[in-house]
């Protein structure tokens, strides 16, 4: 029997879209989060406003609900292991702990079989120095183990004497040390699994970054149809690996000898698989609402090729003056405060129709 009421860590704007497209399954949405009059918040059902280290207030929560899932995944792990005791928690603790943390993330699709850039842990500039001679290269990546993202918490290394200044600037007792890729685009592929082991795959897009930001998905990529099939199917295969349920987004680079390393994973609906909310029959959100619920997935396939276009700060002004035409679609996330790179919305427009 399917859940009815699905429990939202987070009040983002993917928690947003998938209350959303959980609606229009009959299925209410309680908000989880810290922040009040959140993105989510606005178009739930309910919402609980707390911290995540609340277990009065986590427990009076997973009361209330029928199965829980989460928006973005630095919710802490010990919150999400607290409530599997009281309701089921998709994707699991163990799916957000390898997400959560870069080197055990790439260990793990190592271990799986899916290859990634050459990486190692290091605790001070002279472990960085080492592995960097270890490896023959004059220069590196160090990236800290949490909390990364749209370009935060890097830096490039350029020679064996900026390793000190480079690991200094982290602030972290560890950081990951990675090998630069030298690479033709990024792809990434939207996967989902539902509790009765099904799994879907969107079709795989290129992604387009502007200051470390995601400015653009375009579907399909423009690589060989080889290269698309095969990025599908490491995904389908780290989807069985974790025992997924939901949607998981894999970020992939596709180097310039048409290798595949895959470079980061999101265990929730992702920003560049947004087209997919009118490019398909069934969008991201509604797969993974599905899947949570205990529903059996929707249809991966596209009617259209596409182009999302995340609006960044006062460019949502410009999105919500646009006339609606058929093929040009706007989706806002509700926020009033227009932030220099903060992610308002998104356009997107569709191209071919598949046939």
């Amino acid at each position: 029997m399917a859940s009815k009421i699905i429990g939202m860590l987070g009040g983002g704007q993917l928690g947003r879209m998938s209350a959303q497209a959980g609606a229009k399954l009959g299925l209410e949405t309680h908000v989880f989060c810290p922040e009040t009059d959140s993105p989510a918040s606005l178009v739930a059902a309910s919402t609980t406003n707390a911290a995540y280290e609340d277990r009065d207030a986590l427990a009076k929560f997973a009361a209330s609900v029928d199965v829980i899932t989460y928006e973005f995944e630095n919710i802490p792990v010990e919150t999400v292991k607290f409530l599997e005791t009281l309701k089921p928690v998709y994707p699991s603790s163990h799916v957000l702990a390898i997400a959560q943390e870069r080197i055990a993330e790439k260990t793990a699709l190592n271990n799986f079989g899916i290859p990634t850039t050459r990486f190692a842990p290091a605790h001070s500039g002279a472990d960085i120095q080492a592995v960097m001679k270890q490896w023959g290269t004059s220069t590196c990546i160090i990236k800290t183990t949490r909390f990364g993202y749209d370009g935060k918490g890097q830096a490039y290394v350029r020679g064996l004497d900026e390793t000190d200044r480079a690991f200094a600037s982290l602030k972290s007792d560890i950081v990951i040390v990675e090998e630069p890729v030298d690479f033709a685009c990024e792809i990434s592929v939207i996967v989902g699994r539902d509790q009765k082991g099904n799994v879907g795959a969107f079709t795989p897009g290129i992604n387009v970054h502007e200051n470390h930001i995601l400015k653009t998905t375009s579907v399909p990529a423009p690589v060989s149809a080889a290269l698309l099939d095969q990025a599908e199917d490491l995904a389908r295969h780290l989807a069985e690996k974790i025992n997924l349920i939901g949607i998981l987004g894999v970020e992939m680079f596709v180097t310039r000898d048409e290798r595949i390393l895959v470079n980061e994973i999101a265990p929730r609906p992702h920003n560049s698989g947004h087209w997919t909310i009118d490019a398909c029959e069934c969008s991201q959100f509604e797969q993974h609402m599905r899947a949570v619920a205990g529903l059996e997935l929707g249809s991966f396939s596209r009617h259209h090729d596409a182009v999302m276009t995340n609006l960044l700060g006062d460019e949502i002004y410009a999105g919500r003056a646009l006339v609606p035409d058929g093929k040009t679609f706007f989706t806002d996330y509700g926020k009033t405060d227009a932030k220099p790179g903060r992610k308002m919305g998104h356009v997107t427009v569709l191209g071919t129709e598949v046939k």
